[in-house]
């Protein structure tokens, strides 16, 4: 029977690294369309004097002899390369020749100043310098070039456009801006066409957070589920007219007009999602890759419907599945060496006995109070803390997260001392792992690093080998240069501010007898841990959906536009850290290992996929 025990962390080691290989070869299988694509990782200078960072997709069709029609296209801020890979797998297997890029500031990019990314030297904050790059390669038709982008991205692709109207030689023959505005009207106002002979495209989501507004004078403007409405989307459609008087064009149609001799296209495609889903949907892919059939005429042209782009985010979620099972496997692996055998329980431990009393009422009253604490810190704190610390913060994301988790775990400290003197239960430190040696303390920092290191190493393989990462949409595991760990190591300390007092809550003072099953306790304290980022989701975006307004555009002081976004990757995962440090609290009884990985992990995944400035 001990024999069995000893054996099984190291089955489901095996097994965790069996399912990251399965993740790899699948997402690599899928975005190189079964080996008819040839997808480089490349670091090249760029004209305007900074490195960019960027994945090329050749297809086998694609030669000097017979050019293809390719591809630019860029993430939005905050994001990555990779965040494009449903539409660079779509594209490249039709044909087209496609370079997904970190924008300056992002993933592996150079760096710039705050503000300078827009500065005309800086060539779109890349998006030109890759445009010019890609009309460089001999397999790329010249003459069919197309940009495209999500959000900032997409900016990045209207004014590489603009850029592009004042060169010798312009490149740029269509463009998709997705979950973005064009430009609609000249510096005196006046209606107009910024595209020219161009084919152009909008994909306009009606609950975007951010754009598809018509502002008023009196400060008011309309809901993004009006814009067919406007003025705006009607003058696009027109072709840069004064829509007064003219018909109203409809969504989802394409409008040609012969400009300068040329068969321009305009569409507007207005699917029913938010902002960010533009990045995750099959919807806005069947109209991108319709619109690219119609504008740039794919080599291989397959219905837009027909994607396989899902199948690759199956396998990189996956590869997050396998990717927690290693942390949880490998750390109990190491357990059983002769290095780290003193963290080790004697015995696996067990849950206390069911509270009764004043114990049992503080444990509800005291995760209550803990949830509530949150919510207002993250909807009313925003921006006070994002006052104080927004502007010089050089990884914005990170900052407020971190700064928000932190205070977090410092009132649940305080709601542990509370609860002393509220229960008058005695509590053993010692007994429950809270009390611990300053040489186990060590121990512990040394194995979970070692653990958190090594669990990231597995992601540099699959970048190294395979091309590919472990994802799910905006829960990301990528590799990243080196210039990186300092921001890690930055804001490192407000992530173990939170994690360590919360594993500590979560194991050395609520695990306990709940229920006939031993797993109840584990998925109420995953409730406890979850529920204010789903109660603030579900408040803003419950407004949202019912008046087509955001709940800050009533009261200025709940939150931003942008904080409902970054809720996203939080709700994952903070129910995945209950589990983890649950996990390894049984086998050791020791809060602090689990906190320390969870944190160290966080920050890893938080600096190093956002926008990074100085």
């Amino acid at each position: 029977m001990n024999q069995k025990k000893k054996s099984t962390p190291r089955f489901w080691l095996c097994i965790s690294l069996l399912i990251c290989l399965i993740s790899c070869l699948g997402a690599s299988m899928i975005q190189t369309n079964f080996g008819h694509v040839t997808v480089k990782d490349l670091r090249f200078e760029t004209e305007s004097g900074h490195q960019m960072s960027a994945l090329l997709f050749i297809p086998d069709t694609a030669t000097a002899e017979n050019p293809a029609p390719a591809i630019v296209c860029s993430h939005g801020w905050y994001n990555n390369r990779e965040m494009q890979d449903l539409n660079y797998v779509e594209y490249a297997r039709r044909g087209y020749v496609v370079l997904s890029i970190d924008m300056y500031g992002h993933g592996n990019s150079d760096i710039l100043p705050a503000g300078d990314w827009w500065k005309p030297e800086n060539n779109a904050n890349g998006m030109y310098d890759a445009v010019k790059m890609m009309a460089t390669l001999p397999f790329v038709d010249k003459e069919k070039i197309g940009v495209t982008g999500h959000s900032n991205g997409a900016l990045a692709s209207r004014t590489a456009v603009l850029l592009d109207n004042e060169a010798e030689e312009p490149l740029i023959a269509s463009a998709l801006l997705v979950s973005n505005d064009a430009v609609y009207t000249d510096e005196e106002g006046a209606y107009f066409n910024m595209f020219g002979n161009r084919d152009a495209g909008i994909v306009a989501c009606q609950y975007d957070e951010f754009f598809h507004r018509t502002y008023n004078e009196d400060g008011s403007h309309t809901a993004p589920r009006d814009f067919l409405k406007q003025a705006n989307a009607q003058s696009f459609l027109y072709f840069g007219q004064d829509p007064a008087g003219l018909e109203s064009r409809a969504s989802e149609t394409i409008y040609s007009e012969e400009i300068d001799g040329k068969e321009a296209l305009r569409v507007i495609y207005n699917p029913a999602i938010t902002h960010p889903w533009a990045h995750f949907s099959k919807q806005v892919v069947t109209s991108s890759v319709q619109f690219f059939e119609e504008s740039l005429s794919a080599p291989n042209p397959i219905d837009g419907n027909n994607q396989l782009w899902q199948i690759k985010v199956f396998f990189n979620a996956l590869g997050l599945v396998g990717f927690i099972m290693f942390v949880i496997s490998f750390a109990k692996v190491l357990l059983g060496t002769q290095c780290f055998a003193s963290l080790k329980s004697s015995e696996e431990v067990a849950p206390a006995p069911a509270p009764q009393g004043r114990v049992k009422q503080w444990f509800w009253i005291s995760n209550i109070l803990a949830s509530v604490f949150s919510f207002i810190v993250y909807m009313f704190g925003y921006s006070v803390i994002a006052g104080l610390f927004g502007s010089i913060a050089p990884q914005a994301g990170p900052a407020f997260i971190g700064i928000w988790a932190a205070l977090c775990g410092l009132f649940s400290l305080f709601l542990l001392w509370l609860g002393k003197k509220y229960t008058k239960a005695p509590s053993d430190t010692a007994e429950n792992g809270v009390k611990i040696s300053l040489k186990k303390f060590g121990l512990t920092l040394v194995l979970a690093l070692v653990v958190a290191v090594s669990a990231y190493g597995l992601v540099f393989l699959a970048d190294y080998f395979f091309k590919t990462d472990f994802r799910l949409w905006v829960v990301t595991l990528k590799a990243f240069d080196a210039d990186l760990i300092p921001y890690i190591l930055l804001y490192l300390p407000l992530f173990l501010l939170y994690y360590i007092p919360n594993s500590i809550c979560i194991n050395s003072y609520n695990y306990f007898e709940m229920g006939k099953r031993p797993w109840i306790n584990t998925c109420v304290n995953v409730i406890f841990n979850i529920l204010p980022s789903v109660v603030m989701v579900a408040i803003m975006y419950g407004c949202f959906f019912i008046s087509g307004y955001l709940p800050n555009e009533f009261f200025p002081f709940f939150g931003g536009s942008i904080i409902g976004i970054w809720l996203y990757p939080v709700i994952i995962v903070l129910a995945v850290a209950a589990v983890v440090s649950r996990k390894l609290y049984r086998a050791t009884k020791n809060p602090y290992l689990a906190g320390i990985i969870m944190a160290v992990l966080v920050a890893i995944m938080s600096c190093t996929n956002t926008l990074t400035q100085f």
